[in-house]
């Protein structure tokens, strides 16, 4: 049996195999529908196909035709009501006033209601006329059974790992232009906070250090310590983890460690420290935040 046109005229226009549930126009009316009342959850985005276009996506490629229309998918992030709505404007400000040394006759850390007459002196082994080294600073509660991964297994469908638990936080320099480091401070009182701040690397410079407003942060015992030790402290607004590098920097440290099996405390702190290490060699994790509050202050950072 043959066609007018040969064999050609037999092929489909979709380039053989199975046509595609929504042709263009389908698609277009989809991208419509979405904008309308977005945004969908994917099992919610199923039950419109199968409404409107009495089809069905198997659950596994459905991401994939998403990804194929150009959606965008992001976790929703709770708003913590304290947060100012300019909380990246504010930290432009702040960075912004740290770098510009001639703007203030006090000390950086200095704050209205603390003693006029209260001397604010920088220790004497510390120089920071060398350039500015920046930084991030957190602590968090790490635990050797936060898995978060799979492991597989030839002869063992049934692993078990020893009940090991972390006492004691984990605090974390990440130095974009110097040296990076964990400390292991036994809790998070504002005398343990300035210990760990003594431990930071220096070579002739001052570092603006980037950090959450927690009290012991925040206090003048701190503030005033770390003025000692030529650590200009620049607080992000209340409620704004996503504006501090070192958050993504543990979100990895957690996933790469989550699978390893250790046997005690002592182990698994070295192997966050080493964990650590290799993570802030890169500065990946602070791409974005260099581009968008640091880029006008390269030439400080020598």
């Amino acid at each position: 049996m043959t066609s007018e046109g040969g064999l050609g005229k037999l092929t489909p226009n979709f380039g053989g195999g199975q046509p595609p549930k929504l042709d263009q126009a389908e698609r277009h009316e989809l991208i419509e529908l979405l904008r309308e009342d977005q945004p969908w959850k994917k099992q919610e985005i199923q039950q419109l196909l199968n409404d409107e276009f009495n089809v069905e996506y198997h659950p596994n490629y459905l991401p994939t035709f998403l990804d194929e229309l150009g959606l965008h998918y992001a976790i929703p992030r709770t708003k913590r009501p304290d947060r100012p709505e300019n909380a990246e404007e504010i930290l432009d400000e702040r960075v912004e006033y740290a770098f510009d040394e001639d703007a203030h006759d006090d000390p950086h850390n200095k704050r209205e209601g603390d003693e006029e007459d209260e001397d604010w002196e920088t220790d004497d082994d510390i120089c920071t006329d060398g350039g500015t080294v920046v930084g991030f600073f957190d602590i968090s509660h790490p635990q050797p059974w936060d898995n978060s991964q799979r492991v597989y297994s030839v002869d063992k469908p049934h692993i078990e790992r020893p009940l090991v638990k972390a006492d004691t936080p984990a605090a974390r320099f990440y130095a974009l232009n110097g040296t990076s480091v964990l400390s292991l401070p036994p809790d998070q009182t504002k005398e343990e906070i300035c210990a760990c701040f003594e431990q930071n690397p220096r070579k002739r410079k001052r570092i603006l250090l980037v950090l959450d407003n927690f009290s012991s942060h925040i206090c003048k015992h701190t503030r005033k310590r770390a003025h000692g030790l030529g650590i200009d402290l620049v607080f992000l607004s209340a409620g704004s983890p996503q504006l501090n590098p070192i958050e993504p920097v543990w979100k990895s440290l957690k996933w790469e460690s989550s699978p390893l099996i250790v046997d005690g405390e002592d182990e698994y702190r070295a192997l966050l420290d080493d964990i650590f290490g290799e993570l802030t060699e890169q500065l990946s994790f602070a791409a974005s935040w260099i581009d968008n509050h640091l880029s006008g202050f390269f030439s400080k950072l020598s």
